[in-house]
């Protein structure tokens, strides 16, 4: 049986880190990460590349670009793509390359980890030959996260712990497959597309407004103002203060009149928003023309639209867009 060809493409990360002076700091090459797992041969055939070594703090929506671009490039060589990633980011890369890379039939898997993989304790080795191994299995298929024997799709992965190994959750989605004893066991079968679908254009003047207790509506203003969208991460299921004072239904009002796209979501992680309970919410998507992320999660709706301001800036195209299921990003 002829072994699958998988690239792995590096970007930095806790993986790729060494120990200094200053802390860690991503210094190991993809083949040097690559050495330390000899056993991968018996699965795959693997090839590596460097795009960037980078602590994933400084993950920027052109490295995604420049992601897509490079698996777009390789994508006829390979059976499917091992991205290795700092964990911080790794939700926003995830969300992010589900809409830059549409409908794939091959796999595209980010992992990293919590420990450098030059530890005597690390995750490391565990994640990454078990992303081979699902890279390698005739089920996988799109852009997932594989992180501690969990396989999570694309638009529902959070970091949820920041030290621990299990540091991702699946949210509001279940697993894909969880990957044990060196075997995939598959939960779900995702929808094989016959051909990607590439962009390379996306807007990243979008901004996340977190809802607090007593903030006034001007910090708001300012990001509109500055910004061609902002997510509003309000309580619970989604609303905003009422009481005149705050003037935050004028403020809303009036950049969305100027052509701006206000997004409403939750900060609660699981199960999320529906304005329609409490009058806080029911009253302001009665008065204003604002989008409701339902139950996306915050890392997809960012992403999702910096990909629609990266295709039109019509609102009618752009509400079409939001509310179209793209890699299971949406179902309500």
């Amino acid at each position: 049986m002829t072994k699958k060809k998988i690239l792995m493409i590096g970007t930095g990360g806790t993986i790729a880190s060494k120990i200094t002076p200053n802390g860690l700091d991503p210094q190991l090459t993809s083949e040097e990460i690559l050495a330390f797992i000899p056993g991968i041969s018996e699965i795959c055939e693997v090839d590596t590349l460097q795009i960037c070594n980078i602590d994933s703090t400084n993950i920027a929506p052109e490295i995604w670009v420049l992601m897509t671009n490079t698996i777009r490039e390789k994508y006829d060589q390979y059976d499917g793509f091992v991205v290795t990633h700092g964990t911080d980011t790794m939700a926003y890369t995830a969300a992010a390359l589900s809409y830059l890379i549409q409908d794939s039939p091959k796999p595209i898997i980010i992992t990293g980890a919590q420990k450098p993989i030059n530890m005597e304790i690390t995750d490391s080795k565990t994640n990454l030959f078990d992303s081979f191994l699902y890279a390698a299995s005739d089920s996988a298929s799109g852009v997932q996260i594989v992180f501690n024997g969990k396989v999570i799709l694309g638009t529902r992965a959070r970091k949820t712990h920041s030290k621990s190994f299990q540091a991702f959750s699946s949210i509001n989605y279940p697993y894909l497959a969880i990957i044990q004893d060196g075997r995939v066991i598959s939960y779900i079968s995702q929808e094989k597309g016959e051909q990607p679908r590439f962009f390379d254009k996306l807007d990243a003047k979008v901004a996340l407004f977190k809802l607090t207790p007593g903030v006034d509506s001007e910090i708001l203003s300012y990001m509109l103002e500055r910004n061609d969208a902002v997510i509003i991460e309000s309580y619970g299921v989604g609303g905003i203060p009422s009481a005149p004072e705050y003037g935050y239904f004028e403020a809303i009002n009036h950049w969305i009149g100027k052509g701006k796209t206000v997004v409403m979501t939750t900060q609660v992680p699981n199960e999320g928003s529906d304005m329609e309970i409490y009058k806080v919410g029911h009253e302001l998507k009665a008065r204003v023309n604002i989008l409701e992320a339902y139950d996306m999660i915050t890392e997809a709706v960012v992403c999702k639209l910096m990909w629609i301001l990266g295709q039109t800036q019509d609102p009618a195209r752009i509400k079409e867009l939001f509310y179209t299921t793209i890699s299971n990003d949406i179902l309500y």
